[in-house]
């Protein structure tokens, strides 16, 4: 779907959908129970629909008794018997792949792993390096992953500054073990956040995970079955602060101020950016938030510069390009470099058309930064924020927003 947006304000109250992130952790921890768990508040987009029909493949039973509320079943532990290994459509979600990786090697024996778009060419060498250690089958052929063994209680040693999701599939795995085990990082620990989150769901199902500095000790453990709810998301929040910080009288509510999402940090940014003259912004622990901020950075007074980004290239775009361009587009002015992006501040955007590139967060940033535009902005596959909130353009022509279908 192509749209074309009219440059004008957006004006009134917005609160983001449920959290993407915790939505996912919640469901594979009721998913790994005993019994049936209820998940309130839940936004049925492209990536949950991931982990549900993923964690349906491992035998755990979901309905849907109310529009935004999940009754999960859960299979109840790990070793169960299956007559083939499990096939698993990730579709495109980075985090059901990475997390489900070592749940199924718990559960199933392992599994064979696919996707679509640049899911299968996301790095998965952490998990690698650690299989060869522990003998543990891999091969990744043709866009498909095959993981055959069974992961055994013990140490698990691997790098903190490629993915949190790395750390979040073991710990969601190494509980159902019959022996402790410890998951360390032998890097500086990025996205911290992340692992909060896991481990507060983790908490939510009873059981509990040991945190001292990059390193978490866990224990043998049953998943128990429970009623939780998800929290409103702050990685969407920080779209509509860059609303805000355009000029456009937007007040965003439902928010959990003592959320452990990392991307809490938007609103500090937010008023970082609010401050004319050179800033520079360490995104490695909200790589999410870049294309929110960098549209901020674009209309301000100075220059504005993100570092340790690397990881921002093997998202659903390579987001360092794909951010640079969308700004180039609209009028911007913007460099990168190998793991940054700086961006020199603008009047005022000046309109164009923008490749959507197939990635949610693009178009949600062109889409605000039509708001402070000189002339209309187009987008090119505009259905893409499906993937994480289907709601977006619902939400947007609420607020004030003219959007044309062409």
């Amino acid at each position: 779907m192509d749209i074309r947006i009219d440059p004008r304000p957006l004006a009134g109250s917005v609160t983001p959908p449920p959290s993407k992130s915790m939505a996912h952790r919640l469901i594979i921890a009721a998913a790994l129970g005993s019994g049936a768990s209820t998940v309130r508040n839940v936004a049925f987009s492209q990536d949950i629909q991931a982990t549900l029909r993923c964690m349906e493949t491992l035998g755990a039973r979901w309905e849907r008794p109310e529009e935004d509320v999940l009754r999960v079943t859960g299979v109840g532990g790990a070793n169960r018997a299956f007559a083939a290994l499990p096939y698993f459509d990730c579709g495109e979600s980075g985090s059901t792949l990475r997390f489900l990786i070592p749940i199924a090697l718990a559960v199933a024996g392992g599994g064979v792993f696919t996707g679509r778009g640049r899911l299968m060419e996301r790095p998965q060498q952490p998990y690698f390096d650690l299989f060869d250690e522990k003998g543990i089958f891999h091969e990744q052929k043709d866009g498909v992953l095959t993981v055959r063994g069974r992961l055994t209680p013990g140490e698990y040693r691997l790098p903190g500054n490629v993915s949190s999701q790395f750390f979040t599939g073991l710990l969601f795995a190494l509980p159902l073990l019959d022996g402790p085990s410890t998951v360390s990082s032998t890097t500086a620990l990025e996205s911290a956040g992340y692992i909060a989150m896991t481990l507060e769901a983790m908490e939510t199902a009873g059981v509990s995970a040991a945190a001292e500095g990059a390193s978490f000790a866990v224990s043998p453990a049953a998943y128990r079955p429970f009623d939780g709810a998800v929290e409103a998301d702050w990685s969407q929040a920080g779209f509509w602060y860059a609303a805000m910080s355009l000029g456009n009288p937007v007040d965003v509510t439902g928010l959990e101020q003592n959320s452990a999402q990392g991307d809490r940090v938007i609103g500090d940014h937010f008023v970082r950016l609010a401050r004319s003259g050179h800033a520079e912004i360490d995104v490695s622990g909200c790589p999410d938030l870049l294309p929110p901020l960098a549209v901020m950075a674009a209309i301000r007074e100075g220059t504005t510069r993100f570092v340790n980004a690397a990881r921002l290239r093997i998202k659903e775009s390579d987001r360092l390009t794909t951010v640079r361009r969308m700004l180039s587009a609209l009028g911007g002015q913007a460099e990168e470099g190998p793991d940054s992006l700086t961006v020199h501040g603008v009047p005022a955007f000046s309109g164009g058309t923008v490749d959507g590139a197939n990635d949610h967060r693009i178009v949600m940033a062109a889409a605000i930064a039509a708001t402070r535009s000189t002339a209309p902005v187009t987008i090119l596959g505009a259905q893409a924020v499906n993937k994480s909130y289907p709601s977006f353009w619902d939400d947007y022509k609420r607020l004030g927003g003219t959007i044309h279908v062409l």
